[in-house]
């Protein structure tokens, strides 16, 4: 398991379309990606549970990612969310 603290750079936070390109992201990977932010714990591939972490912008999360393709899967999430996911 790896895991990186970043930051939510996009102006809105993860709102609908931004959480969407996020677990279309992690669906590229067979690793287990997932994030805590305060006291909840995110399926970074489902887009229900990322909305429900309720994270706005400015916001630190911490990525979690488990599996074969982990390193990689890190890598690709933490450029997909300090690019701003699409805004």
């Amino acid at each position: 398991m790896v895991n990186r603290k970043v930051t939510i750079k996009n102006p809105t936070g993860l709102h609908l379309r931004p959480a969407g390109i996020l677990c279309k992201k992690a669906m590229e990977y067979k690793a287990q990606v997932t994030f805590t932010f305060e006291n909840t714990t995110a399926n970074a591939k489902s887009v229900l549970s990322v909305l429900g972490a309720c994270v706005k912008s400015g916001d630190e999360i911490e990525l979690f990612c488990d599996g074969e393709d982990e390193e990689e899967a890190l890598r690709g999430m933490v450029e997909a969310i300090e690019g701003g996911l699409g805004e």
